[in-house]
Order: structure tokens, then C-alpha cells, then sequence
């Protein structure tokens, strides 16, 4: 009788291997564009911040950009063990993406992925591709004391060359601070003097938004388009608060590749959820993905910026995002965004809806 031969797997390799697993094991949410209407580009969209709602800005913005714009777009979340999105989870697979992408829109806050997944993003960047980076991505990454090889993206790097990471070396600015109160204070967002004919600024017009001011430290790369008013109310026509003047939200501005290689940048300061419900907001992104992208002569001030599918945002807050969605439940044009309103409750605004 032969005994069958077990070789035991040590307790850390089997974390390991039962961690990657698990983590990877949730496919990314692709939309294709019509071929009729194919520009023929690529853009990864990367959400997992802990307070914004970034899960549901993301693919809401994806699908409009596929279906009324012609762009092929991959919606990446932050995942938990189970493979169920987790807002904030410092957990995204299937950044492989990047690595054939024309375009990043980024959406994070203090992630700290494993290398084998920042491996990607850091690429991507060497390469000097286009960024679009969304309020708390200014302070994308956060290691602290995690070892990494990617550490000099940290918000606080003081890694020589690459000072105060990401936000500052390719979005122009990392964490500051806050210019206004939450869910207190909206904002209304007007242009500059003299920017009104850029083309990112093409049929834009009465931007309001529910996120309360963010501090700007503007620099003297920044290509400032907007200024952000933080109100006394919630509404569009809220009296400005005499306390706070104007301050830049949205910029461009280029950062360079290893190779020397310019890719465009374009960040805004605001992004949250029932921020895209704002029309002129909602269009100033499109408007800005086609810019990034070199695309600025195709911008139509009319094109369609509608919803695709139901949009019924949750109001932002930490820990506020829908539990046990799978990001399989965004597949296709027609499920609603979130795909269940599963959250764990305390005293909120009455949710706004778009459709």
C-alpha cells in the first residue's frame, strides 16, 4: 500500500496564496463603444476613497463617456476579501489594464496596494500618460510605515526628487486641507477671467456642487480654469461665505515621464457623488477626458452628457458606500448605480436622483 506524499505549506505561504486569490478573483466592469461612434481609446478608472462615493462617480462617468462619446472604459474598485466593493480598500485588481491605456481617471484616497498591483500604476506613469485625478486623489496614496517599493508616492513623501508624492508630482498638489464644511457648505464653481474659450470650459456653464471647499495652493505650472465659492447653504443660490474668498478648483498642467515624455493633467478639486449631478460639472469632465486625451478639437459644447441607465447617488460620507455589490452588478448599460442602496444608516439629506 503507498502512502500518498503530503508536503506541508508553510502558514505564510498560505496566506498569501489564499489572500491573492481571493482579492483577485473579481473581474474588472468593461463598456465598449458602438463602433460607429469608436474614438478608439482606452480609459481605466480607478475608485477606492473612503468618503466621496468614488465607486459610484466612476462608472456613472464611464458609461457616458462609452455610450454617447465613443471611449472603451474599465471601471476598477477597491475590493474586499469576498470580492464585494469596499470603499477605501487599498485592494484593486485588474490594473493590468493600464498597461495598454490611453487615459487614467483616478478617484483614491491613502491607498497602500500590494507592489504587485502598484507595479501598474507606477508604469503607467513612467510612461508620462494622461491623468485625470478627482478631489481626494491629491492624497491617492498613504504607506506610512508599509514597506514598498513605491513609498515616494505617499502624500508626505520626502523621497528626493519625488517630494510630497503623486498629488504633488503629477496632479500639482497633495492633501492641503479643507475650505468650507461638509454636507454645510456647497460650492459654486465659476470660470476665470480670459478661460472661457478653452476648450475643457466648451458649453460649461453653472456649476454648483454638495462638496464643501478644498484648500488650493496654486503653483506657477497650474493652468487655473475655475475658482471655487463655498456658499452658506446647500443651494445653488447660497449666499457666498464672506469669510472664505475664491479659490482655484480645476486646473491642467503636464508632468513628465521617465523618457522626458509630457502627459496632460487635469484635476479637480470636487467629484463627490451628487457633484455629477451638477449638468455643467457632469459636462466639464467629459469635456476634460477629451482634452487629456489630445482630443480637444473633437469637444462638442452639446453633446450628450446624459445619465446612462439610473443614477441614484448616495450622499457622500465616511464609511457611507452600498454593501455587497460585486462590481459584476455595473455590467452592461442598464443596472442602477449603486445597485442597491444597502448602507449602513445614521441621519442623512434626502438622496438627490437622476435618470
Amino acid at each position: 500500500m503507498h502512502r500518498s506524499r503530503f508536503i506541508p505549506l508553510s502558514f505564510s505561504l498560505f496566506a498569501a496564496w489564499l489572500s491573492t486569490s481571493l482579492f483577485g478573483m473579481a473581474s474588472p466592469v468593461n463598456y465598449t463603444s458602438t463602433a460607429s461612434i469608436s474614438k478608439g481609446k482606452h480609459l481605466v478608472f480607478i475608485a477606492s476613497d473612503h468618503e466621496y462615493r468614488g465607486e459610484e462617480t466612476l462608472p456613472a462617468l464611464a458609461r457616458i463617456l462609452s455610450k454617447h462619446h465613443g471611449f472603451d472604459c474599465t471601471v476598477l474598485f477597491g475590493l474586499d476579501e469576498n470580492g464585494e466593493i469596499q470603499a477605501g480598500a487599498s485592494n484593486i485588481p485588474g490594473l493590468e489594464a493600464l498597461d495598454s491605456a490611453d487615459g487614467m481617471v483616478m478617484f483614491t484616497r491613502f491607498q497602500a496596494l500590494p507592489d504587485e498591483q502598484m507595479k501598474h500604476i507606477d508604469a503607467y506613469l513612467k510612461r508620462g500618460r494622461p491623468v485625470m485625478g478627482l478631489r481626494t486623489s491629491t492624497h491617492a496614496f498613504k504607506y506610512g510605515k508599509k514597506e514598498s517599493a513605491y513609498t515616494k508616492y505617499d502624500f508626505q513623501s520626502k523621497a528626493k526628487d519625488y517630494e510630497r508624492g503623486f498629488g504633488h508630482q503629477v496632479l500639482g498638489q497633495t492633501w492641503v486641507g479643507h475650505y468650507g464644511k461638509n454636507h454645510r457648505q456647497s460650492t459654486r464653481i465659476t470660470i476665470v477671467d480670459g478661460k472661457r474659450t478653452h476648450p475643457i470650459l466648451r458649453g460649461v456653464k453653472d456649476i454648483h456642487v454638495q462638496c464643501g471647499g478644498y484648500n488650493a495652493e496654486p503653483q506657477d505650472d497650474w493652468n487655473i480654469l475655475t475658482m471655487a465659492q463655498p456658499l452658506m447653504s446647500m443651494e445653488f443660490d447660497g449666499k457666498p461665505d464672506a469669510s472664505k474668498p475664491p479659490m482655484a478648483s480645476e486646473w491642467t498642467r503636464e508632468y513628465a515621464g521617465v523618457d522626458g515624455k509630457k502627459g496632460r493633467v487635469f484635476t479637480s478639486l470636487y467629484g463627490a457623488s451628487e457633484d455629477i449631478l451638477n449638468e455643467g460639472y457632469r459636462r466639464m469632465l467629459v469635456n476634460a477626458t477629451y482634452w487629456m486625451l489630445n482630443l480637444e478639437d473633437q469637444i462638442e459644447g452639446d453633446a450628450s452628457i446624459d445619465f446612462v441607465g439610473k443614477y441614484q447617488p448616495n450622499t457622500f460620507r465616511g464609511g457611507g458606500y452600498a454593501r455587497g455589490i460585486k462590481p459584476s452588478a455595473y455590467n452592461g448599460f442598464d443596472s442602477p448605480i449603486p445597485a442597491n442602496n444597502n448602507v449602513v444608516t445614521r441621519k442623512k439629506r434626502t438622496r438627490k436622483t437622476a435618470e
